[in-house]
């Protein structure tokens, strides 16, 4: 159960979560924003989301880049297969790379997925795609690594965590509304 913070109440919260899940206002001091629209103060507003990473409610606090938009067409998940007493040191060298947008660890599923560390590199076509990973590898010295390039053929909806469901505002009392 996640506590109510120091003088902010259920509703209040629950206004600040669902104003969120869609995203952070698009202005300079979008934490102000917030809080001049639920009339409260920016730092409140920033404690409380603080509060509710380091509680678990809030998984992950970032930016969802729509790429494709940004005229980035090929989109590759390279899957490695790393030894796992190297998962670590292979995946803080990819994390560094500037073409690397997503690195992270997975456990194998044998026998068919040999492969335990992923990556993702966007570019505005394949073949950039396929010279960026060329470069990470030679400049790394990971050519001894299995891996496969998965690009993506099909775009999905990106969208962030949801936290105030539909059909929430029943419990409300009459006349309240989020």
């Amino acid at each position: 159960m996640i506590e109510l913070r120091e003088n902010m109440d259920e509703i209040t919260q629950l206004r600040l979560r669902k104003a969120i899940q869609n995203g952070l206002p698009l202005t300079q001091q979008p934490y102000l924003t917030l809080a001049r629209e639920l009339g409260l103060t920016e730092a409140q507003v920033m404690q409380t989301i603080n509060d509710w990473q380091d509680d678990g409610l809030i998984k992950r606090f970032g930016l969802v880049v729509k790429h494709h938009n940004l005229g980035y067409k090929a989109n590759a998940m390279v899957v490695w297969d790393i030894p796992n007493d190297k998962v670590d040191e292979v995946g803080e060298l990819l994390s560094l790379c500037d073409a690397v947008t997503l690195c992270y660890q997975r456990p194998r599923q044998l026998p068919e997925w040999n492969y335990n560390l992923f990556s993702m590199i966007h570019g505005q076509d394949r073949d950039t795609v396929l010279q960026q990973l060329a470069d990470i590898v030679e400049q790394n010295g990971l050519t001894g690594f299995k891996r496969d390039v998965l690009f993506s053929y099909k775009l999905f909806k990106q969208c962030g965590g949801q936290y105030v469901q539909p059909g929430c505002t029943e419990q409300l009392p009459k006349g309240l509304s989020l």
